[in-house]
């Protein structure tokens, strides 16, 4: 009972992440954060895993660390275009734009 619920768990919460971050397109912060929905519900799979089979948790500090550069990134996007734009609507700029 308990193995089922250690591999059901993370993968509804990946699943849910998922639909989080397709349903909300309009807002970059909200992709954002669904982002870091989905990363942490990984980090839950990795972490079971890892535990599951008794071995070192190297390589999640490792997951943990390119989360976190993934996460800063993610900002430094947000607060350039709320800056050039004004808002973090995709449909108020350009792509196509120079």
């Amino acid at each position: 009972m308990l193995m089922i619920f250690n591999g059901v768990l993370p993968g509804i919460l990946f699943i849910m992440g998922v639909f989080t971050f397709v349903s909300n397109r309009k807002h970059l912060l909200s992709m954002l954060l669904s982002l870091e929905y989905i990363v942490l519900s990984l980090f839950l799979l990795l972490f079971i895993y890892l535990n599951l089979f008794n071995y070192e948790f190297f390589f999640s500090m490792m997951f943990l660390t390119f989360s976190v550069c993934e996460g800063a990134l993610g900002l430094s996007i947000l607060v350039s275009m709320i800056r050039t734009h004004g808002n973090d609507y995709f449909q108020s700029f350009n792509v196509l734009q120079c």
